[in-house]
């Protein structure tokens, strides 16, 4: 065996790191919680291409039904498809600051499950609607509809993923995960209705899974927001605030309708909107009534309002579902953490 090589004086220590930096490693744990909540997200994981996908059909539907359908998907993966690039950049910033190790890990299981989300979407979209959402000519109105829509709302997408890449280092945790709690919050509530309206069952076992993810996503925001949000400046409590809002306006065009004055679209994007959901409503895949979906936004709104006053946040106003709170001038895409 080689012996040892030591220097005159000692050995010389390595350069400081500079940060913010991966390096050096460590696996701290100080929130016993949330490492259990990552080994349950291990024993919970599911293939999405084992969902029973030979029973869809396009036979099944109707043209207009099909169309429905891809369109509500398309929507859907407006935010999905954005999930796991989102929680992607957000543990390498968590590596980067040195969280605790089981942040780190929560971080990477939600990237995972929102890929499995967006699998979702792309296996039923070309299932049904071959070169959907947008690699396709549309014929018809109603298809030209549904193609000029779809081309709107990814141009918003976009607007706020720029937003979100150019402005993520600058968010403390407190905020990042009041924003994915908003997110995880609206999602469980909206997966549960569908899976309990859907008419068939890929979509039933579908909507079942992702509502069990984003459940547990829900958990873990509120684990390391109960460590975060003690000792909260007023600066922060206010933009937390406008991020309630911003995740309101962001959300509601899955969830509900998008409100006005923010979204980029065109005066027509609505009314077609209505009509393509309509043809996913007839088609039994779960969509709620306009009345419904207000009424689980109301539902998830005061859940929300509960936990973030406790900690002296106050809640914006949301006039659309009449719920009074503070008023929030307009919101920059900047300002958005899109997620779902």
């Amino acid at each position: 065996m080689a012996d040892l090589t030591i220097p005159e004086g000692g050995f010389w220590p390595a350069p400081e790191i500079p940060q913010p930096n991966i390096y050096p490693m460590e696996w701290r744990v100080e929130t016993e919680k949330l490492a259990a909540i990552y080994e349950k997200s291990k024993r919970m994981v599911w293939n999405p291409a084992d969902l029973p996908w030979d029973g869809l059909s396009p036979d099944d539907f109707t043209v207009e039904q099909r169309l429905g359908i891809m369109y509500w998907f398309a929507v859907l993966a407006n935010f999905d498809a954005s999930g796991p690039a989102v929680f992607a950049r957000a543990t390498i910033q968590a590596f980067e600051k040195h969280e605790e190790d089981p942040v780190r890990k929560c971080f990477f299981s939600i990237t995972r499950d929102e890929m499995n989300h967006e699998e979702c979407c792309q296996r039923t979209i070309a299932k049904l609607w071959p070169g959907g959402p947008l690699d396709w000519t549309p014929v018809t109105d109603l298809e030209k509809a549904a193609h000029n829509n779809i081309g709107w709302l990814y141009h918003n997408g976009g607007r706020y993923w720029t937003g979100y890449s150019s402005a993520v280092g600058k968010y403390s945790l407190p905020v990042l995960f009041t924003s994915f709690m908003m997110g995880e919050m609206a999602a469980s509530t909206l997966f549960r209705g569908m899976a309990s309206g859907t008419q068939h069952p890929v979509f039933s076992e579908m909507f079942q899974r992702i509502g069990r993810d984003e459940s547990r996503h829900l958990q873990i925001c509120m684990t390391i927001l109960e460590n975060e949000w003690p000792g909260l400046t007023d600066d922060v409590r206010s933009l937390i605030t406008r991020q309630l809002r911003a995740g309101f306006v962001f959300l509601s065009m899955i969830l509900w309708e998008p409100p006005e004055g923010f979204w980029e679209l065109p005066p027509y994007f609505l009314d077609n909107h209505r009509v393509l959901m309509d043809h996913a409503r007839e088609a039994g895949l779960g969509v709620l009534s306009y009345e419904e979906q207000a009424e689980n936004w109301r539902v998830a709104m005061a859940r929300i309002r509960a936990i973030v006053e406790r900690w002296g946040i106050e809640f914006p106003a949301i006039p659309e579902l009449d719920i009074e709170g503070v008023h929030v001038d307009f919101l920059d895409p900047e300002e958005i953490i899109p997620v779902f």
